[in-house]
């Protein structure tokens, strides 16, 4: 790899590690190409990136970022995965790392938050963003239905009742 090229990556890396909502570092050690295939994916489906690149220099982008923890996970054979969604990278990386034991993840960052890979299980088992999302609207919209309901209600009742005195009335 040519100077320019990793001074590029570098700058790419540094930029990742400064601006996304958490990045998660894991062993990949034994996959295979079809594996890796599919990770990424899974990865791209849930709006997460996953990169292999060389330690050296994910050690020199994460200097001054707040990410620069995870440096210690570094070591290896290993792979970044990086989303926005604080959520979906440790979610995806979680349920792949259950189906395929030869992914082992090994902890990670949300922004200045180190994460051991406990802590990126547990941040993979609170709902994503779009699921809080939905439940605020659903929660919103829920009262707004009710009494939408509650205001028509006396005036159906109303008309029932008129309905059932005018067919009395045709039937004397």
């Amino acid at each position: 790899m040519e100077r320019a090229a990793k001074r590029e990556l570098v700058t790419t890396l540094n930029d990742v590690f400064a601006n996304t909502g958490v990045v998660i570092v894991a062993h990949y050690s034994g996959l295979t190409v079809a594996d890796m295939q599919k990770l990424r994916a899974q990865m791209k489906q849930a709006g997460a990136t996953v990169k292999v690149t060389k330690n050296r220099i994910a050690k020199i982008a994460l200097e001054g970022t707040d990410a620069a923890s995870i440096a210690q996970y570094l070591e290896g054979p290993t792979l970044l995965a990086y989303s926005d969604d604080p959520v979906a990278a440790p979610k995806v990386a979680t349920e792949f790392a259950k189906s395929n034991e030869k992914l082992k993840i090994l902890g990670g960052a949300m922004g200045v938050t180190a994460l051991d890979a406990n802590g990126v299980k547990a941040l993979a088992s609170m709902p994503s963003l779009d699921e809080l999302r939905g439940t605020l609207v659903g929660l919103i919209n829920a009262p707004a239905t009710k009494i939408a309901q509650l205001s028509t209600a006396p005036a159906a009742k109303l008309a029932r009742v008129f309905s059932a005195y005018a067919k009395s009335e045709e039937a004397a």
